[in-house]
């Protein structure tokens, strides 16, 4: 019986988690051909969270909950602070630091005057746990990959999707939850510069 129940669960993760690799759907990088820059922006407005997909509104009172239930307000009102900041700017980073790492002839950068900008639109967001000793679970992320003109951002030149790609690179916040989102999107970084790499050789 305990071994059907194991099977039962190792089943359920396989389904939720597998994937974990970039998808092509619309397009292909020659426009990048003759590019040295990109500009870069993160999207959230679509973004739902654990298996349960809540909201992001959902999702942030079911940790307040438990944070200051099991920790105190203290600790929450740190967590809510590095929960924005990274957010807004950590996320970009860590992305950057995984394309810019692959993508050797195309420089991916924030806020820059481009021909093209990547917009990545997380769709679903893991935030995995931590054991400390006992394990930990990564952080995953799927997120619309799309590549549009900057002055004209309904003009789609390219799409990709990022599927269940898992943050396996740890970081020194990977203890908390956005730790460890960071890490999936510093590897979803990774997986598409060395698409971008591949192609433009």
């Amino acid at each position: 019986m305990r071994k059907l129940v194991l099977l039962f669960f190792v089943a359920i993760a396989t389904t939720t988690f597998a994937q974990n690799k970039i998808n092509f759907e619309q397009g292909n990088f020659d426009f990048l051909k003759d590019q040295t820059e990109v500009n870069v922006h993160l999207v959230f407005d679509n973004a739902v969270y654990q298996e349960k997909n809540f909201t992001e509104a959902q999702y942030l009172e079911n940790r307040k909950a438990d944070i200051t239930a099991k920790k105190n307000e203290a600790v929450w009102k740190n967590w809510i602070y590095q929960w924005g900041k990274f957010k807004s700017s950590e996320y970009l980073d860590y992305f950057l630091k995984g394309i810019n790492g692959k993508s050797k002839k195309v420089t991916f950068k924030k806020d820059a005057q481009t021909k093209y900008t990547l917009i990545v639109d997380a769709k679903w967001i893991y935030a995995g746990w931590y054991g400390g000793m006992i394990g930990s679970q990564e952080g995953k992320l799927t997120a619309d990959l799309k590549f549009v003109e900057t002055d004209n951002p309904s003009k789609v030149v390219m799409k990709l999707q990022a599927d269940k790609i898992g943050g396996r690179q740890m970081n020194e916040q990977f203890a908390w939850e956005y730790g460890r989102i960071a890490a999936a999107y510093e590897v979803t970084g990774k997986k598409l510069g060395k698409e971008i790499k591949t192609a433009l050789k």
